[in-house]
């Protein structure tokens, strides 16, 4: 894991705004107030440091890493397992902590993220969540950012998180064996000697403690209905844009890089390297690009974008998709990097589709990169497709690790006899070696290869629109 998270503004950003549905007419929606200690609401902090193998169980904190030892978070676990029946449709949920005292800075922003995996709050600690299993990171396995708050210092203050979606997927059983729903709070701005604590489910008066409020239906929401997608096969694209299109001839034009990418008829895109207001164009990348694929194929395309570190701006991954997606999350990684991930639904199957990229100067930072993606991947349904740049030839430790659960698309068509390059270029090099990558897992029995493509994009001056060239693997899906 990233050293600390305390420097982080984790900013994602997507085409669309996920609102949850009505519940239909014949179905009063039930409100349920989650504010009991235990089992009903447990919770804990991790502290690392000298006190990383301290269990803390009675005690909320956040606090940024001025030092390694006062490195804290804030645990919360909420039983929707229990409290809410299996196939529920959830209308809202809101999450709401009172602040009990403060130090240091008069306003902090504390994020609200997912925690990925189950943990016992009489036995976790920074490095381990039970007392004989650790953390797949240390400090609690943190997922998709849920949503930033600025909090005073004022005491009684309320500071309350959107978990909408966090709640839906987890009492839809989406998010692994258990529906509980489990939430880290992270403070996010500089290191300093800032505290915030917050009041726990054990306070007395029952208005201070943390409640999760829930509103949700026992049928299906009412939608209106769209015509099916018959598609059967899924084109996906992966290419790094280099700096959102700075040719080989070093000219800053998104519009021929996405010219070019729309050529290729894609359904799904994994770009790399995107800029969001930085010296590279200054200006809204992400945006950009959806926008002048629109232009070039006269279709809505939807798009969910993440910095490498989740700042407000910088370089990032974006993925750009003819598909609305049903659910997005973002997972930043060790060294300043990030993996996306959309679910998209094609013939029937929703897909997990993600896009990365990883260090480009350690093989170490590589590793430790891999092992949280495919960690945090686990958790994600089959079918899994993971895209992007890994900066790592097919004859490495990384590429060796991420075959050992998925399957490489441009080997495995090499062997099929479905790999296609141009001369000069058969081994299918995307930059100066084969580094950019589209990954499927070994699970998933839906998705059958077709074949994969490198493309040779050379204008007649022999100009490329990107340092990279690209690659489109076709599935179908069955």
């Amino acid at each position: 894991m990233r050293p600390s998270l305390s420097s982080v503004c984790g900013l994602v950003m997507s085409s669309t705004l996920a609102l949850a549905p009505a519940a239909s007419a014949d179905s009063k929606p039930t409100t349920i107030k989650l504010n009991q200690s235990r089992p009903q609401v447990v919770y804990g902090t991790l502290r690392a440091g000298t006190h990383k193998d301290k269990n803390l169980p009675t005690t909320l904190i956040t606090h940024p890493a001025d030092t390694t030892n006062s490195l804290q978070r804030a645990l919360i676990k909420f039983d929707t397992q229990n409290t809410i029946p299996a196939g529920s449709v959830v209308a809202s949920a809101q999450m709401t902590v009172t602040l009990k005292g403060a130090t240091g800075g008069s306003s902090r922003r504390i994020g609200a993220y997912q925690v990925t995996t189950s943990w016992n709050e009489t036995q976790m600690t920074w490095n381990r969540r039970r007392a004989t299993i650790a953390w797949v990171t240390p400090g609690g396995d943190l997922g998709s950012l849920i949503g930033i708050q600025a909090v005073s210092k004022t005491a009684g203050t309320k500071v309350t998180y959107d978990v909408t979606a966090l709640v839906k997927q987890a009492v839809a059983g989406k998010l692994g064996t258990s529906r509980f729903t489990r939430v880290a709070l992270v403070d996010l701005d500089a290191a300093n000697d800032s505290m915030r604590e917050f009041y726990t489910p054990d306070e007395a008066n029952p208005a201070l403690r943390p409640v999760l409020t829930v509103v949700y239906g026992a049928t299906k929401p009412v939608v209106t209905p769209t015509p099916p997608d018959t598609t059967t096969t899924l084109r996906v694209l992966d290419w790094n844009t280099h700096h959102g299109g700075v040719g080989t001839d070093g000219d800053f034009d998104p519009d021929r890089f996405i010219k070019k990418a729309a050529s290729f008829k894609p359904d799904i895109v994994s770009f790399n390297e995107v800029e969001r207001f930085t010296g590279w164009g200054n200006n809204d990348g992400p945006a950009s690009m959806a926008a002048l694929m629109k232009q070039h194929t006269g279709k809505t395309w939807y798009f969910k974008f993440t910095t490498a570190t989740g700042a407000a701006k910088g370089n990032g991954n974006l993925i750009l998709s003819r598909f609305p997606f049903e659910a997005s999350e973002v997972r930043l990684l060790s060294h300043d990097r990030a993996a996306v991930n959309v679910v998209i639904h094609v013939n029937g199957r929703s897909i997990n589709f993600v896009s990365t990229h990883l260090d480009d100067d350690s093989t170490s930072q590589r590793l430790d990169e891999i092992g949280e993606l495919t960690a945090w991947a686990r958790g994600l349904a089959e079918p899994r497709i993971i895209a992007g740049d890994f900066n790592a030839g097919p004859g490495s430790t990384e590429h060796t690790t991420m075959q050992k659960t998925y399957v490489d698309s441009w080997a495995q068509a090499q062997d099929d006899g479905t790999a296609v390059a141009y001369p000069g270029n058969t081994s299918g090099n995307t930059r100066r070696g084969r580094i950019d990558y589209i990954y499927y897992s070994k699970g998933a029995a839906m998705l059958t290869l077709e074949s994969t493509q490198v493309f040779d994009v050379r204008d007649a001056k022999g100009v490329m629109p990107s340092d990279h060239r690209p690659m489109l693997t076709i599935f179908t899906v069955k």
